[in-house]
């Protein structure tokens, strides 16, 4: 069984001082760096959204950040400008390992969002994932980074109903926490089978 670590979206505007921070974001890169050789494979996601994004609140006349909106793909958080292509803010946090096998770019349709790592948010666009890593023969994922309860939440969710074994492991990822969507992410993990360590 080849087992891999993915890494979630270890990027600078996730971290404190970034246009969507999460808190603590940075207390991971040095567990996640220590993590790497632990595992058969590493593969790390990145947020890489074009200008204008239709996941920006700016894109949006009267709207704000953190508001919900109905897309063609369903309901959509408004996000602040972020992981724009080529930005500092899109870049892997400095001091994250960059060596793994893959990097995975994702949320760059413009008129579409992208959480998981397999799947856009319409959950039929698939990423090409899932076709890698069944190429090599993993069938084992812990997932580690940021958010929790977002790009964490959903990738994980998604690699356990493709028939993945999945770990999520808690102590290396961090946080938004918005109304209450740690508690409901945990919850939907664990009832779509995800083990949280």
């Amino acid at each position: 069984m080849t087992h891999a670590l993915l890494v979630i979206d270890v990027q600078n505007d996730f971290c404190p001082g970034g246009a969507l921070a999460v808190a603590g974001g940075d207390e991971i890169v040095a567990p996640i760096n220590a993590m790497m050789d632990d595992f058969g494979a590493v593969i790390l996601t990145q947020d890489w959204h074009p200008a204008g994004h239709s996941s920006f609140a700016s894109s949006h006349d009267t709207k704000n950040p953190f508001d919900l909106i109905d897309m063609p793909y369903g309901p959509q958080v408004l996000w602040p400008d972020h992981c724009v292509q080529g930005s500092h803010g899109a870049a892997f946090h400095p001091d994250l390992r960059v060596d793994g096998d893959l990097i995975l770019r994702k949320g760059f349709r413009r008129a579409i969002d992208s959480y998981s790592a397999f799947f856009e948010n319409d959950h039929k666009t698939p990423t090409g994932l899932k076709g890698y890593l069944e190429t090599r023969g993993i069938n084992r994922l812990t997932l580690v980074g940021l958010a929790t309860d977002f790009c964490v939440h959903y990738s994980a969710v998604d690699a356990a109903q493709l028939g993945f074994d999945v770990t999520v492991q808690m102590d290396a990822c961090r946080a938004i926490d918005m109304d209450g969507s740690l508690a409901a992410a945990e919850r939907a993990m664990r009832d779509a089978g995800v083990t949280l360590g």
